[in-house]
Formats: C-alpha cells, sequence, structure tokens
C-alpha cells in the first residue's frame, strides 16, 4: 500500500504542474493531493504543519491566480468584457489544435471582448489585451513555480526516509 501511495502521489504532483499551465485542471489542489497521499505513507515523517501550511499557500495560490489577469487587464485600461473575453478564450483556445493555442485565444478574447466594450478604441482594446496577456503569464508562472515546489517537497520527504525502501 505504501508503494500505492507514492506512485499515486507523484502522479497527481506531476498532473498539477500540467494543470498549473493548463487553465482546466486545477493545478495546485491536485499537487497538494499527491503530497496528503505521502502524508498517509506510514514509514515517512511527514510534519503535519508542512500539510497545513501547503494547503495554507495552495489555497493562497490558487485565489491570487484568479485576481491576477483581471488586475493586469484593469491596470492597462481595460474592462470586465476584456476579463470575461479573457477567460472565455482561455477555455476555447483548448480545442485550438496549436501549440499554446490557449495563449493566442486568450489575448483574441481580451482583445474582441474590449473591442465589444468600445468598437471605436482600438488602441485602448489592444493595450487591455496585453494587460490580460501579462496578468495570465504572471499567474501561471505563479502557479508553476509554487508547484515545482511542492514536487521538491515531495522528494525531499521521499529521499529523507530513502534507506527505508532499500
Amino acid at each position: 500500500m505504501e508503494y500505492v501511495l507514492l506512485i499515486l502521489g507523484f502522479c497527481l504532483i506531476i498532473v498539477g504542474i500540467i494543470g498549473s499551465i493548463l487553465p482546466v485542471l486545477p493545478g495546485l489542489p491536485i499537487s497538494w493531493l499527491g503530497l496528503f497521499c505521502l502524508y498517509f505513507v506510514p514509514t515517512i515523517t511527514f510534519n503535519h504543519y508542512l500539510l497545513g501550511i501547503t494547503l495554507f499557500f495552495t489555497l493562497l495560490v490558487s485565489i491570487i491566480d484568479y485576481i491576477i489577469p483581471s488586475k493586469g487587464t484593469k491596470k492597462f485600461g481595460g474592462t470586465k468584457y476584456g476579463v470575461w473575453g479573457t477567460n472565455i478564450g482561455l477555455v476555447l483556445g483548448l480545442f485550438i489544435p496549436i501549440p499554446f493555442g490557449f495563449i493566442i485565444a486568450a489575448f483574441l478574447g481580451a482583445f474582441i471582448g474590449e473591442l465589444i466594450y468600445n468598437t471605436r478604441d482600438q488602441e485602448r482594446a489592444f493595450k487591455a489585451a496585453i494587460g490580460a496577456f501579462a496578468g495570465f503569464l504572471a499567474g501561471t508562472f505563479m502557479k508553476l513555480f509554487y508547484g515545482i515546489l511542492l514536487l521538491i517537497i515531495y522528494i525531499w520527504l521521499v529521499i529523507q526516509n530513502w534507506e527505508i525502501w532499500f
């Protein structure tokens, strides 16, 4: 059972890191579930405070990730139409059969959303789309960084008890 939990935990962390890039998967909560699986391996010494602290930061980063793109859009002069356009573009972009189609679709979604708000001000719409794109990239980088940190914590905890396995 220990090996099943170890493999399941590792797979969940990897899927969570992938989900940090793809907007459809809730990446960080999935990665945290990988650490949660590791917590139940009896031969791993795992402090429950570490589990609670990582849960807190997982929730914090997940919440901040929803705020950053809208703040980026507003900082560059966008409206809620641009924010909605970004979100719709992210989802629709997953179905575009080109690499990183969701990023292009997010940018176009913000641009089209701003044009729906005001068709005459294309320059402001373009600036708002750049802000939404920058916010999306910042949020993705933050999630990816934290997901890799959770992977490092997982590996560190397993390596600490490496002699038990062999």
